[in-house]
């Protein structure tokens, strides 16, 4: 059911536009003046406002600037009492719908309101499709930094480079910036294999990226074919790389040089064509100066780097992300989509976002399942965001503390033994010493 918010001081008028708009089956919701018609404008979800351009307490026109900021998109149409064309002009201008004059007929007043909500969906739809045909959830917004990253982008999908380094917090969109490298290329009719380098098993990471032959392993009961071969002639994505064992490492270098490799158990060398991208939010450099990274593998990667900013480096993106996210989860709720009051939406803007685009998202997601087509008010969003005191050095410190628990837990749980812990955290062993050392507790497990 649609709804439409009413702003007029005339009860007569009220009283049978209440009457009309039901009877066509509409919600109605009323104010008689601007301050009341903005709170419910803002604290309710109307679809469309008819909006008296005289009020007791301020100009309708002042009401319609307002509401543009307040709830851009919602359309208004205003009702004068005068046929003054000047003040048509100005109303559509600053961005009415549409405007009538009093008395009116209450079907060519409903056919106005209809064609509105129409032009309204319209709109909403053209610009949905266009940022999905157009852009990902990484690369969405305005900001300058956006912008930038968006034409660095373009530009590397349309060179021929092969290799191609993402660099970023976690939750920032990296593999979302690999996947729009591809989509824009002369590859995108090929495939995009993405493969997770921290969730595969460290002894089975060289089959599936290179394959392997049938008895070259226990438990290789058939010939397999490896990630590299799948993505010949489009992308291979390689994300959190810095997980990648040091023996693969050297085999993955020799890949990256010539374009050949050898399955395991294989005894001759096979070709791909594949553009690498490789991401990860670690400093390889400094990964590379302790051992812990070859650096003629980063060398390698590192000639085309493309740094993805954290959401608060561009918090200007904040609320377009917002909106985006709010149009695209009312489509598959089937709801229509939530909104923020200017009080929420400040609090989004002020808030630091220490898991970037990922924790934005999920938080519209999870709003939008529990609060379906609402007006989402400060009180409803969670107490990190509204308390304007969680910073980032104050999350990574947390999380920080919170992993050692997890591995120590782990640990003990398979009685200092590396292998079963990581099987039992669901991540390769390797993986797993990386945060053993980092956190400086390798030395207390057994191997």
């Amino acid at each position: 059911m649609k709804q439409v918010l009413v702003i007029d001081d005339e009860p007569g008028v009220l009283k049978a536009l209440v009457f009309a708009l039901e009877e066509e089956g509409f919600g109605v919701a009323t104010a008689v003046d601007g301050a009341g018609g903005l709170d419910a404008a803002c604290r309710g979800a109307p679809d469309i406002v008819l909006l008296d351009v005289n009020l007791p307490d301020m100009s309708g026109l002042d009401v319609l600037a307002r509401l543009a900021t307040d709830r851009p998109g919602l359309p208004v149409i205003m009702i004068s009492a005068t046929s003054d064309t000047r003040l048509a002009v100005k109303a559509v201008k600053a961005g009415a719908a549409d405007y009538v004059t009093k008395p009116f007929e209450l079907d060519e007043l409903l056919y106005t309101i209809r064609g509105a909500l129409q032009k309204a969906r319209m709109a909403s739809e053209i610009d949905y499709r266009r940022q999905a045909s157009t852009a990902h959830d990484g690369v969405i917004g305005t900001s300058t930094q956006v912008r930038a990253l968006a034409a660095t982008i373009s530009r590397i999908a349309a060179s021929q480079a092969k290799r191609v380094l993402v660099l970023g917090e976690s939750g920032t969109g990296k593999a979302l910036v690999a996947r729009a490298i591809h989509t824009a290329s002369a590859r995108s009719g090929g495939p995009f294999v993405e493969v997770n380098c921290a969730s595969l098993p460290e002894q089975l990471i060289e089959a599936e990226l290179f394959g392997a032959e049938k008895g070259s392993y226990t438990g290789a009961t058939q010939r397999r074919v490896g990630l590299v071969a799948l993505a010949d002639g489009g992308t291979l994505f390689l994300d959190e790389i810095g997980e990648l064992p040091l023996a693969l490492q050297a085999k993955l270098l020799h890949f990256l040089e010539d374009g050949q490799y050898r399955p395991v158990g294989g005894t001759r060398g096979m070709t791909a064509d594949v553009r690498v991208v490789a991401a990860t939010n670690r400093d390889l450099a400094s990964e590379a100066s302790r051992g812990r990274f070859r650096d003629d593998l980063y060398y390698r990667l590192n000639v085309l780097p493309i740094a993805v900013p954290s959401l608060r480096e561009r918090d200007d993106d904040v609320l377009v992300l917002a909106d985006h996210f709010a149009t695209r989860y009312a489509k598959s709720e089937r709801c229509e989509p939530i909104r923020f009051s200017p009080d929420a939406r400040a609090c989004l803007m002020a808030y630091t976002w220490p898991g970037n685009v990922r924790e934005l998202k999920n938080l519209i997601e999870r709003l939008t399942i529990l609060h379906p087509g609402s007006v989402i008010e400060r009180s409803q969003l969670p107490s990190d965001l509204d308390s304007g005191e969680v910073g980032s050095d104050a999350i990574e410190q947390k999380l920080a503390v919170e992993e050692e628990k997890l591995l120590r837990d782990a640990l003990a749980r398979a009685q200092g033994h590396r292998g079963r812990a990581a099987e039992l955290l669901g991540i390769s062993r390797h993986a797993l010493l990386r945060r053993l050392q980092r956190l400086g507790i390798d030395g207390e497990c057994r191997p």
